[in-house]
């Protein structure tokens, strides 16, 4: 097996990588991510350098982890740029506006997004991931995760392209989405963990429907009239519910 060969499979092997190599797609998720030159990016799982090189090219801070040491001491040196051999989940958020740009593994999309979350300071996430997850949690399937409702107050989700799977080495055996995370600069809601406590009520799916399950704690009257007001159908499935209505009926109800 040839050098590269050996790598690709050792890559994917203990760390899930596939590689994206696709000229057209690097420049594709580059673009997605909106940074300039003066912008401090963390780049998740620099790999060989390809996704690397592209975000050199945007902005004078990127600091490029990669867990697999091996990988790591091969990326070439380049003007503007720190390597970091280690686990970007381990990584301390830095305090400054930062954004998060990364081709990561499939397996770790949770996590990732998880630290993405929780840093205080983050403008932006541009993650490549399944497709799959990308469009659940952009609701490009008609339906909305728990986790994109719970957080939409402070953080807006987008669907912002597709990858073809033969874009990466080695091929997955599905396509790649790029899903785009922003940290509003205003959150919609003030109180997040009362609102959160109303979309976890509203996702325990007693009664069959949002509506049955928020009567429970609301009463018949006060929710079927809030329902009314958002034009929400009585027996519509809590996924089907957008952002900006669930938004609609916290205001509505827990005033």
């Amino acid at each position: 097996m040839a050098p590269h060969r050996q790598e690709h499979a050792r890559a994917r092997r203990a760390y899930g990588q596939n590689f994206l190599t696709d000229p057209r797609s690097l420049r594709q998720v580059v673009a997605a991510t909106d940074i300039g030159p003066g912008d401090l990016v963390y780049e998740v799982g620099a790999g060989r350098g390809h996704l690397t090189a592209e975000l050199a090219r945007r902005t004078r801070r990127l600091v490029a982890y990669e867990v697999d040491p091996e990988l790591a001491a091969a990326l070439p040196d380049r003007p503007g740029v720190t390597v970091r051999a280690g686990d970007f989940l381990r990584a301390v958020p830095p305090a400054e506006p930062f954004a998060v740009v990364g081709n990561i593994p499939y397996a770790l999309t949770s996590a990732v997004v998880e630290w993405c979350l929780d840093a205080p300071a983050l403008t932006t996430a541009t993650l490549v991931t399944q497709l799959e997850y990308a469009r659940k949690r952009t609701g490009d399937y008609g339906r909305w995760s728990r986790l994109t409702i719970r957080t939409w107050p402070h953080h807006a989700w987008e669907l912002a392209g597709r990858l073809p799977r033969t874009a990466f080495r080695p091929v997955p055996r599905v396509d790649g989405g790029v899903l785009r995370v922003r940290r509003r600069p205003v959150p919609l809601m003030p109180d997040l963990a009362d609102w959160q406590r109303f979309v976890d009520l509203g996702f325990t799916g007693l009664g069959g429907s949002l509506q049955a399950t928020l009567t429970g704690r609301y009463g018949v009257r006060r929710t079927a009239a809030a329902f009314r007001a958002v034009r929400l159908a009585p027996g519509v499935p809590v996924g089907q519910v957008w952002p900006e209505q669930w938004l609609t009926l916290y205001r509505l109800l827990s005033r």
